[in-house]
């Protein structure tokens, strides 16, 4: 449950132009939080950014992770308190396209933010969002814990072992130093997150929006593949959460995290497929695709224990409602709507779930 007083609070937000940074950046500053962003331009068109108009409520910079002086000016001209790092080449599949890339972004970016930090006194904490996919996937029937063996079988999944790693060492090395004791950088790996204003290639729900929008059939690889499914408030409550417990001195809680949803919501696709058919009406159906494709784990889930146990944090919307919400935001969107008003009345009730 996010009940920090964010008012005034100095947050440095690296991919706030992408669909999940685009989400937080809107929820912090809804909540008072001072927000600069930093992020290259939006890489889809439309975009979670555009349609809800997230540059009227932060700073908007714009840069590469990879170019480490324009990041470290940035950062150094804005004096963090807090640092969520969002920014990331986040697709499985381009990342067997661009694997140079994928690990120039995801690992030497990390590397280059966490390099700014060590030399910045005003930053008590950071949030370094990595993703379910860390993990060494054995194909296991049982959701995977943050002491489970790091791995990945493509760029993108190793890239993002690889950051976990990092900031395993820069915790160790440089954070829990005497100068710098005051640091608490902690991770956050999460599952397939779904929400309204997604519209990134290679991703089930924006594919079967945009096919539902153009009154199409969609292809669908890998029917049966199982996800652990989670609308994208979810999982920013815990980042929330987390940062709150870290600004108020929990050093212990500077470690890795998993947010995932109930063991019940982690679905096959062609269930997720045929919920959204149903929901967007006028004939909206889908195929299995037969064509080949690169390798993709097949069952994955998280376990979201210890955040439940340590930080109180719980899954608030089952996957039917989610799935109703993604819905009914791009159906809001198609008709004018006003996407920033849309977007904030969602977090609106989603905050009211988590109420006591």
């Amino acid at each position: 449950m996010v009940t920090h007083s964010w008012r005034g609070v100095r947050v440095f937000l690296t991919g706030h132009t992408g669909f999940k940074g685009g989400w937080l950046a809107l929820w912090l500053a809804s909540r008072g939080a001072i927000v600069r962003g930093y992020s290259l331009d939006p890489s889809t068109s439309p975009s979670m950014f555009e349609a809800a108009r997230v540059a009227e409520s932060v700073e908007d910079i714009r840069g590469d992770i990879r170019d480490r002086e324009t990041l470290d000016r940035a950062m150094r001209e804005f004096a963090p308190e807090l640092v969520f790092h969002l920014a990331a080449q986040a697709l499985v599949r381009p990342s067997y396209a661009d694997p140079v890339g994928t690990y120039a972004t995801n690992v030497l970016g990390t590397v280059h933010l966490l390099e700014s930090i060590r030399s910045l006194a005003s930053v008590r904490a950071v949030v370094v969002v990595t993703s379910d996919k860390c993990y060494e996937n054995q194909e296991w029937h049982w959701g995977y814990r943050e002491q489970d063996r790091l791995g990945g079988h493509d760029p993108y999944s190793s890239s993002k072992a690889c950051a976990e790693i990092v900031c395993a060492a820069y915790r160790s090395s440089f954070f829990s130093s005497p100068e710098k004791a005051g640091v608490m950088l902690a991770t956050a790996r999460s599952g397939n997150v779904i929400g309204g204003g997604d519209w990134s290639q290679d991703r089930l729900i924006p594919d079967l929006i945009r096919a539902f929008m153009r009154s199409e059939p969609v292809l669908i690889r890998r029917p049966k593949s199982v996800r652990p499914w989670q609308h994208v408030l979810e999982p920013l409550a815990g980042y929330l959460t987390l940062a709150e417990r870290l600004l108020a001195g929990e050093t212990k809680l500077a470690a890795p995290w998993n947010f995932g949803p109930l063991d019940q919501d982690a679905w096959p696709v062609e269930r997720i497929a045929d919920a959204m058919a149903r929901r967007w009406g006028n004939g909206a159906s889908w195929i299995a695709d037969t064509a080949p494709s690169v390798h993709e784990a097949g069952y994955l889930k998280l376990d979201a224990s210890k955040a439940r146990a340590e930080l109180g944090w719980l899954p608030q919307l089952r996957l039917n409602t989610a799935l109703e919400w993604i819905v009914d935001w791009h159906q809001a969107w198609s008709a004018g709507s006003d996407m920033q008003a849309f977007t904030l009345k969602q977090i609106g009730q989603y905050e009211a779930l988590t109420l006591p």
